[in-house]
């Protein structure tokens, strides 16, 4: 098995199991999403990839998010949420169009 996989499951029943005996920590009542991603690459591979996640988990494609160029997946266990997500080129395109004025605009706060 994979350790960085192993050690989220073990950080995530650790944390249950503390939150559990553990009445008095607060939480907080939004939901938890676990996000996980291909590896970047051509748009038709990375879609396979999550179609055949949302196979294993038995869901669907969310159309919700295809106008945002996000091709994704996800399964609920109550208010914890796992989704498996391509970010396809036009989307991170985008985004790195958008960032690349990061820092050049300085608001005038008068």
């Amino acid at each position: 098995m994979n350790n960085d996989r192993d050690a989220l499951i073990a950080g995530l029943i650790a944390l249950a199991g503390f939150l559990k005996a553990h009445a008095h920590v607060p939480v907080s009542a939004a939901p938890v999403t676990v996000r996980a991603f291909p590896a970047n690459g051509p748009d038709d591979q990375m879609r396979a990839e999550v179609d055949k996640v949302a196979g294993l988990l038995g869901t669907e494609i969310d159309p919700a998010h295809l106008p945002h160029g996000h091709y994704m997946t996800g399964i609920d266990f109550g208010p914890v949420r796992y989704e498996f997500t391509a970010i396809l080129a036009a989307a991170r395109a985008r985004h790195a169009a958008e960032d690349s004025y990061r820092g050049c605009i300085t608001p005038d706060n008068t």
